[in-house]
């Protein structure tokens, strides 16, 4: 309730009109107490003892003259008129009825805005198997009138289309005529168990169907390998579901949405897309937004012109984010700027939702996979877990946030056709070009054995074939931050899913390792770089079984650390942690939980790069629990496991702590304390960024940017690649793998090639 109190402000009222409260509000009086004037948007009481002797000539409506002389009326009809509560009207036009109230409530001049219905012109196409019959009954029904379908759309103030999927073949057509005409229209599918219902496109201003159906088809990966292997286009028809309440009912949404428009109503919902889940009842808005990079209303050259920029830094000062990393924005920030992207209809991540398995306190996320640009095929679509966007943190509000933005990284990362590309040889590109090598980094013998690897190994430790320096690759620069200019890479190294067709992509598959998504370009770029660090410590680690020293998980008196530990006690496992720091430095830590009550003992794993040793500890902590659903619920006869990958089954029903011995600490080594590692605090990105590049030049690295950003997402994405770094994956060319471990006094020796672990990191 709103409560209003008189005011001493002169009236200024034409005596010409008749004044009376709006027409969707209706008084009653207290004497005494106040005057109440009731809506469906509520109750707002009017505190003016000289209201309630007028109010009753307002609820007829009122001559302006016979109030003229009174003072009192005067300053309460001043203050209500700025406040919307009254109204002038014509004295000569006294029509009334409901639409006059219901306009009035929608903010509009209830009069003309009737007019304008009543005159308007609508066009009504269908699309696809759709029958119009249900919506031009109900637009005739509202008063409305229908004109030809093939009619001129520019004549027309409407074109209403009804079909019976947003993916229709014909809305190609329909959307290139009006935007031809400049000529509004409105999309809706009437019928069915969901109704759909807008936008109403408006050529120039605002997303077109092509905008639209980026997003649709996003999330119809099955949908489009079925119609891209039956050589079809457009959607899978479905079968007709429905009843005639639902038909009717939609029909006359659908002239209502039509009504509001050419009445003159705008507002936010007409540009978005409105669902009615007809089983429960529930609406949703799903807000659509121009690409800008889209090839029919935006400017498709957006990304290529991207590429051939320097990749240049800005100082950004490190918000507080709870502990879990530094970051140029909270989690708060990040959510309210892309959670618009979260739908199911317009969004690039369909949901995002909790993992029910286990404690609440694992705060494991997923958002579901989204392949929106690219090949597909029924080995990506079985990939299971992997085709899941994770998330992690120490509460849920950083987990939902981590899933959000590996799925839009992700989504990023895949090639939509835009990219920059430039083709020829290796010779033919010069010294500009990284030969391929040096970053994929397989043996020669990884390749003379490539069957009998990939026939025995999943999706993601597939082999490619060897590289032939003699053939044609696409190519597409990257920024040197080392070197201060543009170098090049194969495109099918850089992005997922490139087509078959590119040149070159057969010795070529893109993978995450260095993708990062942060909330500005200089924290994607860190966080590439951190995950290349991690996994290169990783490698050095895993395949050559050193025992390193472990982690006092109890010496830095963290309470998040303790409850992590207690947490896991409770579900009868065993953790602890491994520092796995390379010669570069930066501190990598490796988590472990096991079960201690069955004889398979589950052991999952994580890991954490920061230049803050406690923060790469948190990070190690936090992907254990983001792993941990798949198996909290595993039983002693081998059920309960909720992932069905072959090499994660074999390791956890497999692999323990006595015959993979390199999982515990060193028994000669003293425990560690994350404090104690070395660590210099910054409180500029920049400024880390720049410790970032002085390293890469004592070690000899290059340090090579891609920026993947869409235009259409905002969120920054990078694809960090430094030759040279090894992969956790099985790549075992000679170099930093066998060498490493040697200068930093692991090994005495390098370890032969045939003694690496035979089994391949699954994560």
């Amino acid at each position: 309730m709103t409560v209003i109190r008189g005011t001493s402000q002169e009236a200024d009222t034409p005596a010409r009109h008749v004044l009376g409260f709006v027409r969707h509000m209706r008084p009653e009086v207290v004497p005494g107490v106040a005057t109440f004037l009731f809506s469906e948007q509520g109750v707002t009481a009017l505190q003016a003892p000289a209201l309630e002797e007028l109010a009753p000539l307002l609820a007829t409506g009122a001559d302006p003259a016979a109030l003229a002389d009174d003072a009192a009326a005067g300053r309460i009809l001043a203050q209500l008129a700025r406040r919307g509560l009254v109204t002038r009207r014509d004295g000569a036009a006294r029509r009334e009825g409901p639409d006059l109230a219901y306009w009035q409530a929608a903010g509009l001049d209830p009069v003309p805005a009737a007019e304008r219905t009543a005159d308007a012109r609508i066009r009504l196409l269908a699309a696809g198997g759709a029958d119009d019959t249900a919506v031009r009954a109900a637009l005739h029904g509202n008063g409305l009138r229908v004109t030809p379908a093939d009619g001129d759309p520019s004549a027309a103030e409407l074109t209403v289309v009804v079909c019976d999927d947003y993916l229709a073949d014909d809305l190609e057509r329909i959307d290139a005529a009006q935007r031809a005409a400049g000529a509004p229209w409105l999309l809706a599918r009437p019928d069915g168990p969901t109704l759909w219902l807008g936008p109403v496109f408006e050529p120039g201003a605002g997303a077109c169907w092509h905008c639209l159906a980026h997003r649709l088809w996003g999330h119809r990966g099955a949908e489009r390998y079925v119609q891209e292997r039956l050589g079809r286009s457009g959607p899978v028809p479905r079968p007709a579901a429905s009843v005639p309440a639902l038909t009717g009912a939609g029909a006359h949404l659908v002239a209502h949405a039509a009504a509001r428009w050419v009445a003159g109503h705008r507002a936010p919902d007409q540009s978005a897309v409105w669902t009615l889940d007809t089983f429960t009842m529930e609406g949703r808005h799903h807000d659509l937004r121009a690409r800008p990079q889209c090839p029919r209303c935006g400017d498709p050259g957006l990304m290529a012109e991207q590429a051939e920029r320097p990749v240049r830094f800005a100082s950004r000062r490190k918000a507080a984010d709870g502990g879990s990393g530094h970051r140029s924005r909270t989690p708060q920030e990040v959510l309210a700027a892309y959670g618009h992207l979260i739908s199911p209809v317009t969004g690039v991540v369909k949901e995002i939702r909790r993992i029910p398995r286990g404690p609440a306190f694992l705060n494991s996320f997923v958002a579901g996979s989204n392949t929106a640009a690219g090949g597909h095929s029924m080995e990506a679509l079985r990939a299971g877990l992997r085709c899941a966007n994770g998330g992690k943190g120490t509460t849920a509000l950083h987990a939902e946030v981590s899933a959000l933005c590996e799925a839009l990284e992700r989504h990023s990362g895949h090639f939509h056709g835009d990219e920059r590309v430039i083709r020829g040889t290796l010779r033919a590109m010069g010294e500009a070009a990284v030969h391929p090598d040096a970053c994929q980094l397989y043996d020669p013998r990884q390749f003379a054995g490539r069957a009998d690897w990939n026939a025995a190994h999943g999706l993601f430790q597939q082999v490619p074939e060897a590289f032939d320096e003699r053939a044609e690759v696409d190519w597409t620069p990257v920024w040197s931050v080392t070197e201060g200019r543009h170098r090049l890479l194969p495109t099918a190294m850089l992005y997922y899913n490139t087509p078959a067709g590119m040149a070159g992509s057969r010795f070529f598959r893109a993978d995450s390792n260095g993708a990062a998504a942060g909330a500005s370009l200089e924290d994607a770029v860190l966080q590439g770089f951190l995950e290349l660090v991690e996994r290169d410590a990783v490698a050095l680690w895993w395949y050559n079984r050193g025992r390193l020293p472990g982690i006092d998980l109890d010496g830095d008196d963290d309470p998040w650390t303790a409850e992590f530990r207690a947490v896991h006690r409770s579900l009868n496992r065993e953790t602890w942690a491994l520092d796995l720091t390379s010669d570069l430095g930066i501190p990598v830590v490796a988590a472990f939980s096991r079960r201690t009550d069955k004889a398979a003992e589950d052991i999952t794993f994580g890991f954490g790069a920061h230049f803050d040793p406690r923060i790469a500890l948190r990070r190690a902590l936090t992907e254990v629990n983001q792993l941990l659903p798949a198996v909290v619920e595993a039983r002693a006869d081998g059920t309960g496991y909720t992932c069905d990958d072959p090499e994660a089954l074999r390791w956890w029903t497999r692999a323990t702590t006595q015959n993979q011995p390199y999982l515990r600490p060193a028994a000669h080594a003293p425990a560690r304390r994350a404090a104690d590692l070395p660590y210099t605090h910054h409180e500029d990105l920049a400024q880390d960024l720049d410790h970032v590049r002085r390293l890469c030049d004592r070690h000899g690295l290059n340090l090579l940017v891609l920026d993947q950003t869409r235009p259409d997402i905002g969120l920054p994405v990078v694809k960090v690649v430094v030759p040279g770094l090894r992969h956790f994956w099985a790549r075992f060319a000679p170099g930093r793998l066998f060498d490493v471990p040697v200068a930093l006094g692991r090994r005495a020796e390098p370890l032969p090639y045939g003694q690496l672990n035979p089994v391949p990191l699954f994560v």
